[in-house]
């Protein structure tokens, strides 16, 4: 039998409410017991919440009898007054009458494992907790809603279907099947291969949708890459100075564009130097370039002489100081802007915008959304790859390169290889999700 489990499901912290949440199969017994009440399902009750004696508080307790309830099981929520004394003592009631304090995440688990989610609207429930922008809210509440669930199953039947026509081959092999058949089970392959490349490739904009998207401001020094990031935030997040080098390590800070979170990142000046501590600070400016989803590269306008090299043809690229200079003609578009006066600012913040949305907005959202689901989605595309080029001349081999592929889907819904999934997905979530 399996434990019966508790924890707070609200936040920590003192507060006018706090919400505990018991599951499995003592959950019910122990509400009556503490209410002195027999707890109707899916209805609130008013109650003082006691042990013996002892009124621990006046509260209002929901029971939920599984099937019906978040996870599957029997399940008790005690919505309490948030202080820490009353926390406490209920955690020691709960303890002391054989109930187990919950994993990170195992109120979902259990949810998944009876049936009630299944993975992919399992990890929507954790990005949808912690959702910091209106963009990553819609994204994970689409994928709990079964959006994400619904693509890949109909991806999954698709291979099952076509799977079936090929072991017509392998059962029927000397019936004379018409040739129309096998070009049917190639384009089907070849189509459903397509798709999945580019769900593939499509899977940057849901990591930086879910993520945030990251913007690396570079340059050389004292070319105005702080004075940017200060007026990007509109705050004074990083040192100022006419001293080449301030900046020494990588400065990060979070703003908003739209519904869309945004990394936003200071780097150290670009130069060769000797001195150690400025080096390192170069070298991880360079490596978070190399994260970037977009690069900004600050020219000083007023320097004859600068290298544009390392700017790549979508990185965008700003001319500083143009009001006691004159930004320079490339072949290429620039942003002339002066840090000092404003010129040119609000253009660059717009250009600025209209990349990040450009890039994060579309109709429909990614088909992958983390590492798990791009790895596996990969994996059956490259599946199908194999399986279209065996051209059906052996169908075994065939059948079982489409084989593999749903199993890449079944390992994607957490019904294949289970455990060593769930250990590390749950791994992430709170306490009491």
């Amino acid at each position: 039998m399996k434990h019966t489990i508790f924890a707070l499901a609200s936040a920590q912290g003192r507060a006018g409410v706090s919400v505990i949440r018991t599951s499995g199969p003592q959950s019910l017994t122990v509400g009556a017991l503490l209410t002195g009440r027999t707890l109707r399902p899916r209805q609130a009750t008013y109650a003082a919440v006691a042990h013996g004696d002892e009124v621990i508080d006046q509260a209002i307790v929901i029971a939920f009898q599984g099937p019906n309830s978040f996870t599957g099981e029997d399940s008790v929520e005690y919505h309490v007054h948030g202080s820490a004394a009353v926390l406490d003592r209920l955690y020691g009631i709960f303890g002391g009458l054989g109930l187990r304090l919950a994993e990170p995440g195992e109120f979902s688990r259990r949810a998944l494992e009876n049936g009630k989610l299944d993975l992919t609207q399992a990890e929507a429930i954790a990005d949808l907790v912690d959702a910091e922008s209106e963009a990553q809210r819609r994204q994970a509440l689409t994928q709990l809603d079964g959006g994400l669930k619904r693509q890949y199953e109909s991806w999954r039947q698709g291979l099952i279907d076509l799977l079936a026509r090929i072991e017509v081959y392998i059962d029927f092999p000397d019936e004379d099947l018409p040739d129309s058949l096998q070009a049917d089970i190639l384009t089907r392959i070849a189509s459903q291969r397509d798709e999945l490349a580019a769900a593939v490739a499509d899977a940057r904009r849901g990591r930086q949708v879910r993520e945030g998207y990251r913007i690396v401001i570079l340059g050389e020094p004292n070319a105005g890459k702080s004075s940017l990031f200060n007026t990007l935030l509109k705050a004074e997040a990083a040192i100022v100075t006419p001293i080449a080098g301030t900046t020494r390590d990588v400065i990060e800070a979070q703003l908003r564009i739209g519904p869309y979170s945004v990394l936003l990142y200071d780097t150290a000046g670009l130069r060769e130097t000797d001195e150690i501590v400025e080096a390192e600070g170069i070298r991880r400016a360079r490596r978070k370039a190399e994260e970037a989803d977009l690069r900004i590269w600050v020219v000083d306008g007023t320097c004859p002489d600068f290298d544009l090299r390392e700017v790549r043809p979508e990185d965008m690229l700003v001319f500083n100081k143009v009001d006691i200079s004159r930004a320079p003609d490339v072949s290429r578009e620039t942003h002339a802007v002066s840090l000092t006066t404003s010129h040119g600012v609000d253009d660059l913040i717009a250009a600025i915008e209209g990349r990040v949305t450009a890039e994060l907005s579309m109709r429909t959202f990614p088909a992958a959304t983390r590492q798990r689901h791009i790895d596996r989605l990969t994996e059956a595309r490259d599946e199908l790859e194999a399986a279209l080029f065996n051209r059906m001349r052996v169908p075994e081999l065939a059948a079982e390169h489409i084989r593999r592929a749903v199993n890449a889907f079944d390992a994607l819904f957490g019904r294949y290889d289970v455990e060593g999934v769930l250990d590390v997905v749950f791994s992430t979530f709170c306490i009491g999700k």
